[in-house]
């Protein structure tokens, strides 16, 4: 028995005021359960879609890498004497267009010149004659590359052939200036960015259509994640079509006869929404003190008490001088030391029940009134103790 469309909601009558009271209170029941039903059948759980945990084989950027000249700089480029590598690349680029400047090659002081690399991701599927952005560093000891042009830079993949080229003007996000006793700098400004500043010029050859089985990798592997992934791809296609053969992938076969194939396909299976399960983990970033306890950690019953000895030592030297008048007095420096130690007398234990959750942890650990450093070392020390259930990773 349930409820179809919207048969409760019913029109309220103009003389409500005679409407008795224990009616109105079966109404409010009922609508009160007509709220938990569509609570319970919408869950408003962490559910992500498959596009956003996983990607799809063969759907993948490439790296491109290239080497350049940025010209026009205002005497904020390379030291030539300095720069051997850009000193050589001025003088092949010069006689590539014409120009011999072998002769001459000890007279070149230009600080107009500056030897960048430049970077770029060729996204999955560019199309030849598209255009995309670069990124342009210096290598040298260029100053800033404000105002500066890249030249034709061929920008090249991992297995060595060219797939575009950039040129155009650098745009830099800061600015260098230096005076006499005193310079200022505002963020990098040997780095930059051209938008638009790369054509491509070779495609990568992949086709989707002829694909009868693609593969799903899960960016975070889980067993029970490619479980849920597959289960749910299944119930979208009412037939056995995907399998989870490891925690970090999802082998799905295309249905003979499916409109639009591999692609159709994708698109359909990609906005389905699964709940993707994790481990039990709490992750250290030693140099920064700062942790990030996952949902999922728990711990078994364990006192904690947290204590650091302080001492402190303060020299206050003290000038004694002679009597007024006297003959035979001469002033004297005397050492005064204070020495004060601090035992944090005043902590106490701490009691932390067992399979706690995330947030009574993280109280427990704030009444003992410690910092982040200290909260690292008793998470790793309850870890050492065999009561932290979750693994802790240090970065």
């Amino acid at each position: 028995m349930g409820f179809r469309g919207h048969s409760l909601l019913v029109r309220p009558r103009k003389r409500a005021a005679n409407r008795h009271p224990v009616a109105s209170m079966v109404w409010g029941i009922l609508l009160a359960l007509v709220l938990a039903i569509h609570t319970l059948a919408h869950p408003a759980g962490a559910a992500s879609r498959i596009k956003d945990i996983a990607d799809f084989e063969g759907v993948r950027d490439n790296l491109l890498v290239g080497y350049g000249l940025v010209v026009g700089l205002n005497g904020t480029g390379d030291e030539l004497t300095n720069s051997a590598f850009t000193r050589q690349s001025l003088i092949g680029m010069l006689e590539r267009l014409g120009d011999n400047t072998r002769d001459v090659e000890e007279k070149l002081k230009t600080k107009n010149v500056a030897a960048v690399m430049v970077t770029a991701t060729l996204q999955s599927f560019a199309r030849h004659g598209t255009r995309m952005d670069v990124s342009v560093a210096a290598l040298g000891d260029a100053n800033s590359l404000l105002g500066g042009t890249l030249l034709v830079t061929p920008m090249i993949g991992a297995d060595g052939e060219v797939y575009a080229v950039a040129q155009g003007q650098v745009a830099i996000g800061g600015f260098s200036a230096s005076g006499k006793a005193s310079s200022v700098t505002k963020n990098v400004p040997t780095n930059g960015r051209i938008a638009n500043g790369a054509i491509i010029e070779r495609e990568l050859n992949f086709d989707m259509r002829a694909m009868n089985q693609v593969r799903l990798s899960l960016r975070n592997p889980d067993l029970t994640t490619a479980r849920r992934m597959s289960g749910a791809i299944n119930r979208l296609l009412n037939q056995a079509a995907a399998t989870a053969t490891d925690p970090g992938t999802v082998l799905l076969h295309v249905p003979p006869g499916y409109p639009g194939g591999a692609v159709a396909l994708l698109t359909d299976i990609e906005q389905i929404r699964v709940d993707p399960d994790q481990v039990a983990k709490v992750v250290i970033d030693e140099q920064s003190g700062v942790i990030v306890i996952g949902e999922n950690v728990r711990i078994n019953t364990v006192a904690i008490a947290q204590g650091n000895l302080t001492i402190k030592v303060t020299e206050t030297p003290q000038v004694s001088q002679p009597t007024p008048f006297s003959t035979g007095g001469t002033t004297q420096t005397v050492d005064r030391t204070k020495i004060e130690v601090d035992e944090n007398a005043g902590q106490k234990l701490a009691l932390v029940p067992q399979g706690v959750s995330l947030q009574e942890l993280v109280n427990a650990l704030n009444a003992l009134g410690v910092g982040p450093r200290d909260m690292i070392t008793i998470l790793q020390t309850i870890k050492a103790a065999g009561a932290l259930q979750a693994d802790i990773e240090v970065m």
